[in-house]
C-alpha cells in the first residue's frame, strides 16, 4: 500500500481537508519538514485554483523543488485547476510527476483530449465525493453524475489511474469504501482515496479494498502523527 501525503492549499496556507482538523500549517516548512524525514512522495492540491479563486501555482512550485532538493526519485503529484496545456506543462517543468484534473472530465471533455494527447502517462483522473455524491469545482458543486458512470468516462477516456477524493460528511465519520469498490471495478485502472482516511485503522481497512493501489492521508496529520510514516520512505511512484 503507497501512502501519498497531501497537502491541500488556500490562500498560501496549508489547510486541513475536512472538518476543524489539524492547525493549518506553513506550506514550504511542511515540505521540508517531509523532505527531511525522508519522503519521497507528496500531493499538493490547489485549493483556490480549484474553486477558481486565485491561484498558488508560483508557491506551489517552489515547493516542489525544496521537496526534489537533489533527490531524483521523488513522486510529487499536482491538482487542482489544472485546465490547459500550458498549466500542466509549467507544473511538469517544475518537478511534477503526475498531474490530477477532475473538473474539467464534466465540463471540457474536450480539453481532458488535448491534455491526454501530450501528458497521457503524467495524468490523474480525480473524483470527489462527499457522502457518495459525485462534486466538482473544488469539492463545492455537484456533478450530476454517480460513481459507476464516472468510472466509465475515465476508463474510456484512457487515463492511467484515478484519485477518489472521498470528502467526510463530518470529522468521524467512515470512509466510504463502497464508492471506492464502484470506482475501482468500472474504471479498471490503480486507484488512490483520500480524504476520509484519517487513522491507522482506515488504513489497515483500505489495504482489503480491490483496487485501491496507495491512499491519500493530509500531511497535517502527518506532521501531527508519525504513526502513519509507514511505507513513506520507498522511492518514486
Amino acid at each position: 500500500m503507497k501512502i501519498l501525503p497531501t497537502l491541500n492549499i488556500q490562500n498560501g496556507a496549508v489547510i486541513p481537508i475536512a472538518g476543524p482538523g489539524p492547525e493549518p500549517g506553513d506550506l514550504l516548512s511542511l515540505v521540508g519538514l517531509f523532505a527531511d524525514r525522508g519522503f519521497h512522495r507528496l500531493a499538493l492540491v490547489d485549493v483556490d485554483a480549484a474553486r477558481g479563486h486565485g491561484h498558488n501555482r508560483d508557491l506551489i512550485a517552489r515547493a516542489m523543488q525544496r521537496f526534489h532538493a537533489g533527490r531524483p526519485k521523488v513522486c510529487i503529484s499536482v491538482g487542482g485547476g489544472i485546465r490547459s496545456s500550458d498549466q500542466a506543462q509549467f507544473f511538469l517543468d517544475n518537478g511534477a510527476t503526475w498531474l490530477t484534473v477532475g473538473t474539467l472530465l464534466q465540463r471540457s471533455p474536450g480539453m481532458v483530449e488535448q491534455l491526454l494527447a501530450r501528458f497521457r502517462e503524467a495524468l490523474t483522473a480525480a473524483v470527489d465525493a462527499r457522502g457518495g455524491e459525485m462534486l466538482a469545482s473544488g469539492w463545492g458543486v455537484p456533478s450530476g453524475h454517480n460513481a459507476e458512470a464516472a468510472a466509465r468516462a475515465i476508463a474510456e477516456f484512457g487515463f492511467k489511474r484515478v484519485l477518489f477524493m472521498d470528502i467526510p460528511v463530518q470529522t468521524a465519520a467512515l470512509p466510504d469504501f463502497a464508492t471506492a469498490r464502484i470506482l475501482a471495478q468500472h474504471a479498471r485502472i490503480p486507484l488512490f482515496m483520500g480524504g476520509s482516511i484519517q487513522t491507522e485503522a482506515h488504513l489497515a481497512q483500505a489495504r482489503d479494498v480491490a483496487g485501491i493501489q496507495g491512499v491519500a492521508v493530509d500531511g497535517l496529520l502527518l506532521r501531527d502523527n508519525p504513526a502513519f510514516m509507514v511505507s513513506l520512505n520507498v522511492p518514486g511512484c
